[in-house]
């Protein structure tokens, strides 16, 4: 993909003084399955906020009612100072929707989709405009069945932009995509946020959510887990760092907990996991330990407590793609 020349022109001025978005207290459930559960946060104008977290953990749910696509049980959400649940068709004509399955229209040119989707709005952007934003020129005449992966995501961006929204929900917009369009994915969400839009994205990515938010949630069950940057949630939770190598059989965690500097232990699929203030005496222990079993400790090494180590001490779990 070649770099993105074209800008949108200057943002509209949201009429709220207030949060972009603002979550309070939403709950959703469906039948057994209580799907989002207490939610509450906001983003600021201008912000990328993040919801993280596996699939059937509720960010869908949460974005589909800010999007005023589902009612909520409880609980109050407002984008743009509209109350959504009240005044859904307000907020239409100011928000810009990228769905997690977005169908288009098979047989239809990109020109053509775009035209049909401006056709919806009092004000759009023009078709050529959008066209030379997402770097689709040379797809402009092609039906939307002959795109590829990368090239249908930058359309259903560019479906999402046509009424010039301040406000932009992205739900798993990488999903799918090999690493190069993730990446032209990711250039273009920072180049949205330059031209002064506010993007609410959901995704199970870790690195997406660190290269992208500003802030970012973490979601499971329903629940929101955590909240804040990368770099405030990892700080507020470890003072350490991990050790970390193939897990023993022979080892059980009691001999673990008793080594030098360890503060707690996890298991990563296969991996055993040492977060420890005292680096050099925790890995000194581990030798020992194994010498004294007469095993070694496959790929041992050091890590700074990360964003994937937050998840894996909020939920138990790993987040895998």
């Amino acid at each position: 993909m070649t770099m993105i020349a074209a800008s949108l022109p200057a943002p509209r001025t949201a009429s709220s003084a207030g949060p972009a978005v603002r979550v309070q207290d939403v709950r959703k459930r469906y039948g057994a399955v209580q799907a989002v559960d207490g939610v509450s946060f906001e983003v600021a104008p201008g912000e990328v906020f993040g919801l993280l977290g596996p699939n059937g953990a509720g960010k869908t749910t949460t974005v589909e009612m800010l999007e005023g696509l589902r009612a909520p049980d409880s609980g109050q959400l407002e984008v743009l100072g509209i109350d959504v649940a009240r005044n859904p068709d307000d907020l239409k004509q100011r928000v810009g929707v990228t769905l997690q399955t977005a169908e288009l229209y098979p047989k239809l040119t990109v020109v053509e989709v775009l035209d049909l989707f401006r056709s919806f709005y009092k004000r759009s952007l023009p078709t050529n405009q959008l066209i030379e934003f997402l770097d689709l020129g040379e797809r402009r005449t092609a039906q939307t069945r002959q795109l590829s992966g990368g090239q249908r995501q930058r359309l259903a961006v560019a479906l999402a932009l046509v009424n010039d929204p301040e406000v932009i929900f992205l739900d798993e917009p990488t999903t799918g995509l090999d690493p190069a369009a993730r990446r032209s994915l990711w250039d273009l969400v920072q180049k949205l946020q330059g031209q002064g839009k506010t993007i609410l994205l959901t995704t199970h990515y870790m690195e997406e959510a660190e290269v992208l938010c500003d802030r970012l949630a973490i979601m499971d069950h329903g629940k929101i887990l955590a909240l804040g940057t990368v770099n405030e949630l990892v700080a507020r939770r470890f003072k350490d760092r991990s050790v970390r190598f193939d897990e023993i059989a022979a080892l059980d965690d009691d001999q673990l907990k008793a080594l030098p500097g360890v503060e707690s232990i996890k298991h990563d699929e296969g991996e055993t996991v040492l977060y420890t203030q005292d680096v050099p005496a925790t890995i000194g222990g581990v030798l020992a330990l194994t010498e004294s079993l007469g095993v070694e400790p496959g790929n041992l090494g050091i890590r700074r407590p990360t964003l994937e180590d937050l998840f894996l001490d909020l939920t138990g779990r790993a987040l895998r793609d």
